[in-house]
């Protein structure tokens, strides 16, 4: 791996991390505001952006969770899972904004895989847990979407990592 590829993503990892302590208190459990989510977004820019946040979502879940293994194998499951389904579908998708809104509906429908963890490890009930995880996504990332692409004519996300 190519060392500004590395850094690059050490830094998303870092960012990632650091946003996620700010709002540590409303990261977790059935309402999940985790404003670090809007990184998602990086995926619709390059795919190499990938480590970085699969390392931020781990550390995140590994120190600030409370729910241990179970939230490492589910949470950065479902983000893995979420991230390589988008790196897929940006082949036949064009156009930055579609594809922003085609992930931030694809990581609120995969929240499925948070509720079935918190029914599973804290007894919520499923089907409500879903609804309140993927709104809370649904919103975070939504909100993402203006600021990724104001962000994105100004610091250009493909060729940051390239």
């Amino acid at each position: 791996m190519k060392m500004k590829i590395l850094t690059v993503n050490a830094i998303i990892a870092a960012l990632y991390v650091v946003l996620g302590m700010v709002v540590a208190p409303i990261s977790f459990m059935a309402l999940q505001f985790r404003l670090p989510e809007i990184f998602n977004h990086l995926i619709v820019f390059n795919k190499k952006y990938f480590w970085g946040i699969i390392i931020g979502v781990f550390i995140m879940n590994l120190f600030f969770s409370g729910l241990g293994w179970i939230d490492l194998v589910f949470g950065v499951g479902q983000s893995v899972i979420s991230l390589l389904i988008m790196i897929g579908i940006s082949k036949y998708v064009k156009g930055i904004i579609p594809r922003m809104i085609i992930n931030t509906i694809l990581f609120s429908i995969t929240m499925v895989f948070i509720a079935w963890e918190l029914f599973l490890a804290l007894d919520y009930p499923f089907l409500e847990t879903w609804l309140f995880a993927s709104a809370s996504e649904l919103i975070v990332m939504g909100i993402g979407i203006p600021l990724m692409y104001i962000l994105n004519k100004r610091l250009n996300f493909r060729k940051m990592i390239d």
